[in-house]
């Protein structure tokens, strides 16, 4: 009956450190298996009932790593004692502890004493559980094939007991043996496997992040192959990885020891040279090892794994398992897909802008700060087709022919040629089948492909759009489909109109000094031919704004009613509407400009501030000592006021006092000093009252 209900309740499974790029992504894999979709296929090991998830997952993650719980966790554990880790692992059907990547002394540790306290405590356990360690290639790394002289051959999972690992690797591979050292009877509570993970890739990238990086960023004319190159890179897909951990809980296969890698025998240098052609410039250059830490491209520990030379062939994952492959083939077969996967996980997308407006509205100025804030390319047709006319001239003048095929120059000639010819024809103009093809090309490079661009004020009509953005292929496959077809890859997905009145727009003109004016060609001649075109084409039967409100991609309009040479309205509203932006952010050096300029703000505000509050309390002194001298003065005045006021009020009371008791009393004062009495104030009293008495 236990056995009965453990398997049709869901396997709870545990993943050390989640926050990890390999770990959350089996993590993340394993919490969606069994349940149904579309193209789910007959072969699907096991599901549990009603579709829902076979598996529960339980998690580590570091204690740097953010408290919120991802969504693909039943449960997560944010650095927890040794005794509460192993409440939660005895509480687990499966455990599975991964050291692929980089891992730490400390984690090999964990998972070694995981291993043991779990052996400790087996008698004690109510139904089996299964140990899955997840190690690396790297423990393969010194293998030598049996015959020397057979340097081709490949290495399989039956020769695991003469594997010999790198010696950064040893505690990998003493972890193994202790692994396989757990009971292998039917009887035994607690079975292990060892897992020997390819290097990972997929998803965000994490080993090969470096080369995916510097390739969307287009950092270099040539992206970097650090060493020779010439060594093949045992590899899996993270979420094929992940797929092997699923079949070997599903199906406990007897092979203690599994290889987990792909079919692909690629070298480093075809790797980064395919990532090159797909994303980045096409193109690799070997440079010497030492120069990727020079460089801080990557770590020591992580040219160790980019360093490995094995061609292994994993038959029991191809034989044995239900795999449905995401890249089986390895990564220079599935390099597109891998790709997009790169860019849709990290969400580089590209951001593109169309603006369209009238002369002087300020488009050119929008558009440089759009591409500012997004980190995109400015794309303005004169300066795209002075570009290319240049490019043009140095493959035919200055090529190198090491570097440049005689195919390349004769193509570039013939270009050249048809360029100028036309300008000749058309009185210095370009035809403009010609500047579509230009456009064209531009659009599609993959800097504008990889980032994004604004289009300053091109095309101007609907046929212009029209030819540009359309795709003939899918046009070709789509005829009767109701919806226009246009490639998605070049076509703007924000398309923005700026409106300004003529006054409005002919009074900015107005201001502007005769040289610029010449410059920017707003002349009065001029700008008036300028708008009076401008209006035309918007008065058009089918305008440009058609053209992409046929696409469903419409354009918002905005007013221009303002002199702010900034233009922060118009940004605010652009960049609400387009959203955030989608790359990588700024480059170190640029993050250590703009903190620059930030701390040079915050220190000039400070100084404003400090300047204003001292002006503020100057003038509260000034003030303070202003009122204080206004009291001194009203002070004095009620002072004097009192004076006058009390001499008022005495005057009859000295009257009274010189008329009737001054004279008594100085005649009283007289005779005393006349007498001499021995108590001089009593003979004054009765002589005053003496004399009183009389009168």
């Amino acid at each position: 009956m236990g056995d009965k209900n453990q398997q049709t309740r869901p396997k709870r499974i545990f993943v050390n450190d989640v926050d990890r790029y390999s770990s959350k992504h089996i993590a993340r894999f394993l919490s969606t298996c069994g349940e149904t979709s579309e193209d789910a296929e007959a072969e699907e090991p096991l599901a549990s009932p009603g579709g829902q998830p076979a598996f529960q997952i339980v998690a580590t993650v570091s204690s740097s790593s953010t408290d919120e719980r991802a969504s693909s966790l039943l449960e997560q554990y944010t650095s927890p004692t040794r005794d509460e880790l192993l409440q939660h692992l005895l509480e687990c059907d499966v455990v599975v502890y991964n050291i692929s990547e980089n891992a730490t002394q400390q984690q090999i540790e964990e998972a070694t004493w995981a291993l043991t306290a779990l052996q400790a405590e087996m008698e004690n356990f109510k139904s089996r559980k299964m140990f899955i360690l997840v190690s690396t290639v790297m423990t393969w790394a010194m293998t030598k094939p049996q015959n020397p002289d057979e340097t081709d051959v490949l290495l399989t999972e039956e020769e695991y007991r003469r594997r010999r690992p790198h010696p950064s690797f040893r505690n990998h591979n003493n972890l193994e043996k202790l692994v396989l050292k757990l009971g292998r009877g039917k009887k035994a509570k607690l079975t292990g496997y060892v897992l020997a993970a390819g290097l990972q890739y997929g998803k965000g990238e994490n080993l090969f992040h470096f080369f995916f990086k510097v390739s969307w960023l287009m950092l270099y004319p040539k992206v970097p192959v650090f060493g020779e190159g010439t060594n093949f890179i045992p590899t899996i897909h993270v979420y094929d990885l992940a797929g092997v951990i699923q079949n070997i809980i599903q199906l406990k296969p007897k092979s203690k020891y599994i290889l987990a890698v792909n079919d692909s025998k690629n070298t480093l240098e075809e790797i980064v040279k395919m990532i090159s052609d797909v994303l980045g410039p096409g193109e690799i250059n070997k440079v010497p090892e030492q120069e990727a830490i020079t460089m801080m491209a990557f770590k020591p520990e992580e040219l160790e794994y980019l360093s490995i030379n094995l061609r292994l062939d994993a038959f029991i994952i191809k034989d044995s398992f239900n795999l449905r492959w995401t890249s089986e083939t390895g990564m220079v077969e599935n390099m597109e897909s891998i790709v997009e996967e790169y860019k849709d996980t990290r969400q580089l997308l590209p951001i593109r802008i169309c603006l369209v407006g009238p002369p002087a509205v300020g488009k050119t100025t929008v558009a440089e700060k759009l591409c500012k804030h997004y980190q995109i390319h400015h794309i303005m047709i004169k300066e795209v087709i002075e570009e290319k006319t240049t490019g043009l001239k140095e493959i035919v003048n200055g090529a190198d022919p090491e570097y440049v095929s005689e195919e390349v120059m004769d193509a570039a000639q013939r270009q050249l040629e048809n360029i100028n010819k036309s300008m000749e024809m058309n009185a210095g103009r370009l035809a403009d089948h010609l500047v579509f093809d230009i456009l064209q090309e531009k659009l599609n490079s993959k800097p504008c492909r990889n980032h994004g661009f604004v289009l300053d004020g091109f095309p101007k009509t609907y046929e212009q759009a029209k030819l540009i953005f359309s795709d003939e292929e899918t046009e070709n496959r789509d005829l009767m489909s109701r919806t226009p077809v246009y490639n998605k890859k070049i076509t703007p997905e924000n398309v923005f109109a700026l409106n300004a009145s003529d006054d409005f727009l002919t009074k900015r003109v107005q201001g502007l000094p005769q040289s610029v004016a010449e410059k920017m060609r707003y002349t009065q001649d001029e700008f008036i031919s300028r708008l009076m075109r401008y209006k035309q084409l918007s008065d058009a039967e089918e305008t440009l704004l058609d053209y992409f409100d046929e696409l469903e991609i419409h354009p918002e309009h905005i007013e221009v009613n303002t002199d702010d040479p900034e233009y922060i309205d118009i940004m605010n509203k652009i960049t609400e509407m387009v959203g955030i932006p989608k790359n990588y952010g700024l480059s170190p050096e640029e993050q250590e400009e703009e903190d620059r300029r930030q701390e040079e703000e915050r220190k000039q505000k400070l100084a404003t501030e400090a300047a204003e509050k001292k002006r503020r309390n100057e003038a509260t002194l000034a003030e303070m000592a202003a009122q204080y001298e206004e009291w001194q003065k009203n002070l004095s005045e009620v002072k004097r006021q009192e004076y006058e006021l009390l001499e008022a009020r005495c005057l009859p009371l000295r009257n009274y006092l010189m008329k009737y008791v001054m004279p008594s009393l100085t005649e009283a004062m007289l005779e005393c000093c006349k007498i001499k009495p021995e108590d001089p104030v009593d003979f004054l009293a009765e002589h005053l009252l003496r004399n009183n008495q009389q009168d």
